[in-house]
């Protein structure tokens, strides 16, 4: 299936120091679908407090690597908490799966889990409990009200940087630097 473009897909929502709504301070999030009913996106920079390993023991899928198992699960928004979310890369589809763009996919399905554990996944992945959710008009609202930068979303932040340094990194990726904001409240 080939992406339907939508106006802020594949967009990074970094959150301004002056957001300080919980469920996204500091928060850097996704834009996988955005439409005239609304948006949907996947934080990517808030861990869970579970393991792959655990959300799979849970699942009873078994086998996986130690490094696998060892993976930090996201919390990717405070809606939908029990479901699970797998952004991934690779031409591959499962069962509901949304492709983002023509190598950046989200898929809700168990097959690709057990694909991942089988080692004939995606090469890149990051599995979130949870998404984010904005009504229609919602989103260009609190865009308007400068609660969020957008920036270009790139492989090397959703896959291979360090979780407490995407926020700042992907800031950095339009040359904002949240040090030198004036509400900054001067965390690292």
């Amino acid at each position: 299936m080939k992406p339907t473009p939508t106006p802020l897909a594949n967009q990074l929502l970094i959150a301004l120091p002056s957001l300080a709504e919980t469920n996204f301070s500091r928060s850097v999030a996704l834009i996988c679908q955005h439409d005239e009913d609304g948006a949907m996106g996947i934080v990517v920079n808030r861990p869970s407090e579970y393991t792959l390993g655990e959300v799979l023991g849970q699942m009873g899928v078994e086998g996986g690597s130690d490094a696998m198992k060892a993976q930090i699960v996201l919390a990717g928004g405070p809606v939908h908490p029990e479901r699970g979310f797998v952004l991934h890369d690779g031409g591959m589809q499962w069962d509901s799966t949304l492709a983002i763009t023509d190598s950046l996919f989200l898929t809700t399905s168990r097959e690709i889990l057990e694909a991942m554990v089988s080692g004939e996944g995606p090469a890149h992945a990051i599995v979130a409990l949870g998404c984010a959710g904005w009504g229609s008009g919602q989103l260009e609202q609190e865009l308007t009200e400068n609660d969020w930068l957008t920036a270009p979303a790139d492989a090397e932040l959703l896959f291979d940087l360090p979780l407490d340094a995407r926020w700042q990194a992907a800031a950095g990726r339009i040359g904002v630097d949240f040090a030198h904001l004036a509400d900054y409240s001067g965390h690292a």
